[in-house]
C-alpha cells in the first residue's frame, strides 16, 4: 500500500469512526460524547489560541463549547458536518469572550503562551514562535489561517462558519498572507541588520 493511499484509508476510518461517536452521542451515551470530545480537544485549543490568544479564554471558550455541544448535540441534523458545527459554536464562543474583554480594562499583562505539556522543546519554541507570527495578525485573518491551514477547512466550510461569503473568506486570507508576508520580511530585516 502506498503510503498516500493509507493516508487515505486512515482519514477515511477516523471520519467513520467519528461519526460513530456522533450518533453514539445524540443518542446520549455520555461516555461516547466524552471519546468523540476528545478526539476534538487539540483541534478546539488550536482554534481557540489563534482567536483568543490567552490560555483561560481559550480554556473556558473550549468547556462552554463542550457544554453546549452536549446540549444540542440532538439538533445536529447531519453526523458528517459534526466538526464544522462543533467549530462554529466554538468561534461563537471566543467572540463571545472577546465581547466581553472589551468592556472590561485588562490591567494584568498577557502571560507568554507555553506549549502543550507533551511537547518537546524545539516543538514548543516553534509552537511560540507560530503564536507570535499569528498574533501579529488582525482576528478575522488569523482565524481564516487557522482554519484553512491548520484545521483543513474549505473556504466554503470557512464561509458557513463565519457567516460571511467564500469571496470575503479568500479575500481575508490573501490581506493576512500579505501582513505576514510584512511581519517575516522585517523581522528578517531586524536580524540582517544585526538587531538579533
Amino acid at each position: 500500500m502506498e503510503p498516500e493511499e493509507f493516508e487515505t484509508e486512515k482519514l477515511k476510518t477516523e471520519k467513520l469512526k467519528i461519526e460513530k461517536l456522533v450518533i453514539e452521542a445524540k443518542n446520549r451515551n455520555p461516555d461516547a460524547f466524552d471519546r468523540l470530545m476528545q478526539t476534538q480537544m487539540q483541534r478546539m485549543y488550536r482554534i481557540a489560541i489563534a482567536m483568543l490568544q490567552n490560555e483561560e479564554d481559550a480554556a473556558d471558550a473550549i468547556q462552554e463549547t463542550v457544554l453546549r455541544c452536549w446540549e444540542k448535540i440532538g439538533q445536529l441534523k447531519s453526523t458528517a458536518y459534526f466538526q464544522t458545527w462543533l467549530t462554529r459554536i466554538l468561534i461563537n464562543q471566543c467572540k463571545d469572550i472577546l465581547r466581553s474583554r472589551k468592556r472590561f480594562v485588562l490591567t494584568e499583562d498577557m502571560q507568554e503562551l507555553s506549549g502543550m505539556p507533551h511537547m518537546t522543546q524545539e516543538d514548543a519554541y516553534s509552537n511560540v514562535e507560530w503564536k507570535q507570527i499569528m498574533s501579529s495578525l488582525d482576528e478575522k485573518y488569523r482565524i481564516v489561517l487557522e482554519l484553512y491551514y491548520m484545521e483543513g477547512f474549505s473556504t466554503k466550510e470557512i464561509a458557513d462558519m463565519l457567516h460571511i461569503t467564500d469571496m470575503n473568506v479568500r479575500s481575508r486570507m490573501v490581506r493576512a498572507r500579505k501582513q505576514l508576508g510584512q511581519v517575516l520580511q522585517a523581522d528578517v530585516g531586524e536580524y540582517q541588520g544585526g538587531y538579533l
